[in-house]
């Protein structure tokens, strides 16, 4: 599969959010794991997650709330996502938050492990020490591609959320980058 992997531009908010509603038409279906702490029927991205996308795109690195993704595109269309954002604490500036998706017709190609690997040199280059992600305790294949790129399982809450009569918990995993982050100023 040939794809390239680029910086979401802020003109491009309405296609990628196109890209993330069809998305979720995957959450929990047709034998897909639930991916979001969305109930199955959901209409779509909610505005207020949307809005931190906005405001995140805009805030500069180290900001609180900023926040940087990249898409991958084939044929012009979006088929994967990777985003990096602040901790919404200000003495984990040293941390990140991970967020992720791979389009149905995209998925076991080494597509997620791309993306991973792209935000994760960004996230070096910037002198973070560490990407952390939440994952839902039954999305089994996102956990399997975490592991591969490195992350290990960190905690485990049982019983998070209760979606459509289902108890679910969230597994906490991360990344710890390269030592010389250590040494970045906050």
């Amino acid at each position: 599969m040939t794809f390239i992997i680029r910086p979401l531009e802020f003109e491009e908010l309405a296609s990628f959010f196109h890209y993330l509603n069809d998305h979720l038409l995957d959450n929990g279906r047709d034998g897909a794991p639930l991916f979001q702490p969305m109930p199955r029927t959901s209409a779509g991205f909610p505005p207020e997650k949307a809005n931190g996308f906005s405001t995140g795109l805009q805030a500069s690195f180290g900001q609180q709330g900023w926040r940087r993704v990249w898409v991958a595109v084939r044929e012009g269309e979006i088929i994967g996502h990777i985003d990096l954002r602040s901790r919404p604490e200000a003495p984990a500036r040293h941390r990140c938050l991970l967020g992720m998706g791979v389009h149905r017709a995209a998925r076991r190609n080494g597509l997620g492990a791309a993306l991973v690997a792209t935000a994760a040199a960004w996230a070096r280059e910037q002198g973070l020490a560490w990407i952390d992600l939440e994952v839902l305790a039954g999305n089994v294949p996102a956990q399997a591609l975490y592991r591969k790129c490195g992350f290990v399982q960190t905690g485990e809450i049982a019983d998070m959320f209760r979606i459509d009569g289902e108890s679910l918990g969230y597994v906490f995993m991360s990344l710890q980058l390269a030592a010389e982050a250590d040494r970045m100023a906050v």
